[in-house]
């Protein structure tokens, strides 16, 4: 992957998150139809919590991948077959965040009370299960065993990922193989798998189809060093949940790997914060000074820049239309995002 650094990625900004997602607004007004169509349940507390889901909202960012990739190699993003499957990649990804808050014992989830903190966990891990299942039953229908071979890789790398973070949790010492290894398992393959479906539904030939999943495993990684970088510097309002929650529950994430490498003293201040599950002895303010320092924080941003540049150099070769153009510029809205 090339990496140009920050102004090429910073010239797609131009091309707002707003009409980014107006592009392709009916398509996605149909992906929340069907989303409620599909969380339907002659059992009360199914039907109660999806929709308590489905109203919980989420920028969409996984089913608009999908949409857009299938216009944008000639697909009809607009029928039934694109906006099921979009919806269905939008309930696997509701499925994992109702499992990781559980695992992680969130309070709230994009400003609300998540599933377990509200309805407990045991019928937040059965809903999670029921998400799966829907989403995997909803994609039968296409009868394309391609799509049900990404959907089963996807969902293993996924479960593999959190697993994965289970066994470093607690952990300062943590590479950055290891870092990378578990957000392309648990959030870049997803985004992978949602453009890879999309440019298959489009009839796409395999090298554009690859050429689309590269696109998203590179947006996918980036995204997510977003979110690890907004832990720290973002707002509770912002965030939707707790602002530097991920090292109370004893995620290392980048910027601290790149600040315990440069200044190896504060790993007793990073395991104090993790053994305390507070900021009490040590302060998010005390970290975030270290982290701007040492340059760990503009560091790990920079990698966030490379991967957002290595997705819009993987589809230069799309032809030329809106779609292809809003992809391009997606990658400079997940690295500028609320910031």
């Amino acid at each position: 992957m090339q990496a140009t650094g920050q102004t090429a990625i910073l010239d797609e900004a131009q091309l707002t998150a707003r009409r980014i997602f107006d592009l392709i607004s009916p398509e996605l007004a149909l992906v929340e139809e069907e989303f409620e169509r599909q969380a339907r349940s002659n059992i009360q507390v199914i039907a109660y919590i999806g929709d308590y889901l489905r109203r919980s909202g989420g920028k969409r960012v996984r089913p608009a991948l999908t949409i857009l990739s299938n216009y944008a190699v000639g697909g009809s993003g607009s029928d039934y077959s694109s906006i099921r499957m979009a919806t269905v990649m939008e309930f696997l990804h509701t499925a994992t965040l109702v499992h990781d808050d559980v695992i992680d014992k969130a309070e709230t989830r994009r400003n609300r009370p998540s599933i377990n903190s509200e309805f407990g966990n045991q019928t937040a891990v059965l809903m999670g299960d029921w998400l799966y299942m829907s989403a995997f039953e909803t994609s039968l229908a296409e009868r394309s065993l391609p799509i049900l071979d990404i959907l089963t890789a996807v969902t293993r790398k996924m479960t593999e990922g959190e697993l994965l973070q289970l066994t470093l949790l607690g952990r300062t010492d943590i590479s950055e193989e290891q870092y990378f290894d578990v957000i392309a398992r648990k959030t870049a393959y997803l985004f992978s798998a949602c453009c890879e479906i999309g440019a298959l539904l489009g009839s796409a030939e395999s090298q554009t189809q690859n050429m689309l999943r590269d696109y998203g495993m590179n947006l996918g990684i980036a995204f997510q060093l977003i979110d690890d970088l907004l832990d720290f510097v973002a707002s509770e309002e912002v965030l939707g949940k707790p602002a530097g929650a991920d090292l109370l529950e004893g995620k290392v994430s980048l910027p601290l790997i790149f600040l315990l490498q440069r200044k190896p003293e504060m790993r007793v201040a990073v395991q104090r914060v993790i053994n305390d599950c507070n900021y009490q002895n040590v302060s998010r303010e005390e970290l975030l000074d270290a982290l701007m320092t040492t340059g760990a924080l503009g560091l790990a941003q920079e990698r966030a820049y490379e991967y957002a540049e290595g997705a819009r150099a993987a589809i230069q070769s799309l032809p030329n239309s809106a779609y292809a153009d809003a992809l391009s510029a997606i990658p400079a809205y997940i690295v500028e995002r609320d910031r």
